[in-house]
Order: structure tokens, then sequence, then C-alpha cells
């Protein structure tokens, strides 16, 4: 396992994930901005600017309320109003797509390693580069974000988004029906493998016949001691290693070893017949109906789960905290390529990630009409919250949002300590550039979407399908590609050095 990364004296805070997508081009000459910082008000001389800014989620009902509120407090903060323009989750790619490749008017953008993918776009030139406007502009920004956050999402050396501040590393951890292991006084204290689950699972098995032991999906990946280059395609690095060499994993005993012990669950009924064509546990966890599942956690998430499903579910790690590229940008904002007015833009996201008024507005709406304060860091929403409902991970620093009744006051110390405690994943700075490799990589994706599901989810025989899976992805270019992700790593390496 990589070395524990280093602690830093910034102050750390825990939010979910929001980036600033950056262009690459354009927009730097046209700008009416200052170097005004977030505590002050804008020079009088100064002439006032809407930003346009495109964001993820089902766009709300009191949307234009809450901006009307909103543009007030930035008219005064930065003389500057906000255009805010939502986009629903399974269609924001797409347009956002089109958006950038026509030259649509936007200023900001939320862009991630899911959605409107950040790297990619960073390469296209969508975004600006933002190395000197985070000094400019987002010192505060700077001072408040842990440095992994700006370290891991840099492309090719450089920033083109500002990463939400919310949780930093990735935590697996199996997780539990509670009821059912008090029921059967099953105890998970020595689970720490996914073979430790089998005596559980075998339990359930003989004395439950309508519950499923575990509830897995086709898109199930074991957990296994790698770093993708990759996400979900069969090339990374050891966690621990020395040499940086990418391995095939199709070809790693880790890999076949516990292939093995998957099948062995499939045989014995532990996972449902159909897992290989099953997109989500939704309904199983709804009824109850399960005993164990894995999932990414983070401070008190077993509370939340619980509170969610409506019945107790607890947690054991099973994997270490790891950050990863893809941890880092999973909520970001980038300034567009097409913006005129660059400093405006990160003089703003300065602002949202660290005024608690601002951040709390755009969050959870006007106070006293869609929530009310019950403590100085504590909050419950009123009736009209229905009709505002955004994605707290998406709109910028989580950690300045206010505690809900309920939670646990010490909630974001818990968050600070949970990323102070994360482990650098091997590859984490490095974004490979498929360029050179665009039809192998197309050949490859068609291969797993015909094998990948059944043979990490035990439907077919691991010896057999393994095999003929290797052959069928090194037919399709795997070998030429992971040549030149070792070409780039090496040459990542060097430059990191």
């Amino acid at each position: 396992m990589s070395t524990k990364r280093k602690k830093f004296s910034l102050l750390l805070t825990s939010l979910m994930a929001l980036t600033l997508l950056v262009t690459a081009c354009g927009g730097n000459n046209a700008t009416n901005s200052t170097n005004n910082v977030s505590g002050s008000k804008p020079a009088e001389s100064e002439k006032p600017v809407e930003l346009i800014w495109y964001t993820i989620g089902a766009p709300q009902k009191d949307l234009d309320l809450v901006m009307a509120e909103f543009n007030k407090y930035t008219k005064e903060k930065i003389n500057a109003t906000i255009n805010m323009k939502m986009i629903d989750y399974g269609d924001y790619s797409q347009k956002m797509q089109v958006n950038a490749a026509s030259g649509e008017p936007m200023d900001i953008l939320f862009t991630s390693s899911w959605a409107f993918d950040y790297v990619q776009n960073a390469r296209k030139g969508a975004f600006i580069e933002l190395d000197d406007l985070l000094q400019t502009h987002g010192k505060d920004i700077v001072a408040t974000l842990d440095p992994a956050f700006l370290e891991g999402s840099k492309i090719d050396g450089h920033n083109y988004g500002v990463p939400a501040n919310k949780e930093l590393p990735a935590l697996e951890v199996y997780r539990f029906n509670k009821e059912l292991l008090d029921k059967y006084n099953l105890d998970i204290s020595n689970v720490k493998s996914f073979e430790d689950l089998e005596p559980l699972l075998k339990t359930i098995k003989e004395n439950e016949p309508d519950v499923t032991p575990y509830a897995m999906v086709k898109d199930f990946v074991p957990s296994m001691p790698f770093d993708y280059v990759i996400e979900k395609l069969p090339m990374a690095v050891y966690m621990d290693t020395a040499d940086y060499k990418v391995v095939n994993i199709l070809e790693t005993p880790e890999l076949k070893e516990t292939l093995k012990t998957v099948r062995k669950y499939y045989q014995a009924g532990y996972i449902s017949p159909e897992v290989a064509t099953t997109t989500s546990a939704d309904d199983l966890l709804k009824s109850g109906k399960w005993l164990v599942d894995r999932a990414a956690s983070q401070p008190f998430a077993d509370n939340q789960w619980s509170v969610s499903q409506g019945y107790p579910i607890i947690s054991t790690p099973a994997t270490e905290s790891i950050i990863y590229n893809w941890s880092v940008m999973g909520s970001m904002q980038a300034i567009s390529a097409n913006t005129k007015y660059p400093e405006k833009a990160m003089e703003f996201l300065n602002l949202l990630n660290t005024d608690p008024k601002l951040r709390n507005m755009i969050d959870s709406g006007i106070e006293g009409v869609h929530f009310e304060k019950v403590g100085d860091n504590v909050m419950k929403n009123l009736e009209k919250a229905k009709n505002y409902d955004m994605p707290t991970f998406s709109l910028g620093n989580v950690l300045i949002t206010y505690l809900n009744e309920g939670d646990p006051e010490n909630k974001w110390d818990e968050f600070k300590k949970f990323n102070e405690a994360g482990v650098n994943a091997p590859l984490l700075g490095f974004n490979f550039d498929t360029s050179k490799v665009t039809t192998e990589l197309a050949s490859v994706q068609n291969v797993k979407e015909e094998y990948w599901a059944a043979l990490m989810t035990g439907t077919v025989d691991s010896e057999e399908y393994l095999l003929k899976a290797n052959e069928k992805f090194k037919a399709a270019g795997l070998d030429k590609i992971i040549e030149e992700a070792q070409r780039q790593v090496d040459e990542w390496r060097t430059l990191e050095k």
C-alpha cells in the first residue's frame, strides 16, 4: 500500500464534490472583474456582470424565487448576478457537450468523473486553465481545500476545475441488514474479506428462503488490490507497487482466486440468478430481504442508510480508505472557455465556497420560507422545502452547509478526520490520454459489454470463461492500450520526481 499521505496544516473542509470546469482558450481578454476578495465590496465604478451557471439536477419549482434573493447578496458582495440553468441528470452530459461545441454562452459549469467528463473535456479545451486564477481570485478556496483535491484533479500538470470540499477518500464497506444479523446472532467482527462472508451467507440461505444473501448487481467488481488506469477495465497497477508496472488483471492470481469465490457463491444460491442483468438492488433494500452488499461509505453513513431504509443497517470496512482520481473528481466546477468574465467567475466560486450564508441559500433556499435555523449551525426544513430540493454535492463546499436536526454536532469534524486518514492511490494525479488508442479502446469496451458482467458476478465458470475473455480482450487491442498506458505512466513519474 502506498505510504500514508502527509498531514497538512491548511484548514481541511469536507464538502461534497463541486469542481470548477475551466476552458483552455478564449475569454481571458474581456473582463469587468477586479481583484476583489469575498469579504469586500466591489468598486463603485465596476460594471455589474451576469454569470451563467450550468449545473446538474432536476429543475426546482422555487428556483427563480431563491435566485432573486441569492442575486441580491452576490450583487452586494461582488457586483455580479447568477443566471442558473439546471439540466436533469440523464440529459446533462449530452446537452453540455452540445453547448460546449456550439459556443453557447456560459461561464461556470458542473463537471465530474461521471457527468460531462472532466478529464476529456479539459483536454478538448472546453475549460480554461485555473492555476493563476486560483492564486489571484481563489485564494480562499486553496486555503480551504485539502491539497489532495487540487493535486489529484490536475490534468497534465494543470487545474481546470475546482473540486467540491467533501469526503476525499473512497472507503468501501460491507453493509449488513442488522435485523437478520441479530435474528441469527451473526458476528461481523471477523469479516475482513469477501471470503469471510461465506458462513453468514450460508446461514441465511439455509434459514431464509425468501432472502437474497448477497445483494449484488451487474456492475459488481470484487475488491482487489488494484488502482485502475480506467475504472472497470482490466488494466491497473498494484496498490503496493514499487515499479508502477501496468498489468492485465485478467492474468493475475488475485483475480483468478476471487472469481472462484464469486462463482462458488453464485452456485450456492447466495447471489440472485439474474445478477448479470440486475442494474439496481433498490427493491431488495426497500423490502429488507437481503443480508449484505458492498457500498461506498463516509462518516455516519450507517445512520443515513438506516434512516433512508427504515430499519437498522451496520457496516464493516471492505477496503482501506484510498484517495483515487475519481473520488477527487466526483463533483467539480469549471470555468467555460466561452466566458467573457474568467476573473469574476472565479471570484464568485471563491465566495460560494467560503461564505456560509450564500452556500446555504443555494443549497436549502430562503431562510423563513424553505427552512428555519434551530441553532447556530442547525436547520430544519419547512413545508415549502419540497419546492426546492437541490443536490447538495453539486453546489460547492459541503462542509459549510448547516447540519440537519439529528445530525451529530461533530459531523464535519469527523469528515476532516476521515479525509486525513486517506491514503493516496499510486496513480493519484495521473490521467490517461487515450487519443492514440481510441480504436482499440472502443473495441475493448465492446468486449467488456459481452464478458464483464457474467464473469465478475460468477454467472459463468470462471476458469473457462476467463481464458475466453482474455483472448477476446487481447484480440481487441488490450496489450496495445497497456503499452501506451505504461509509456504515459513512466513519463508521468519522471515529471513527478
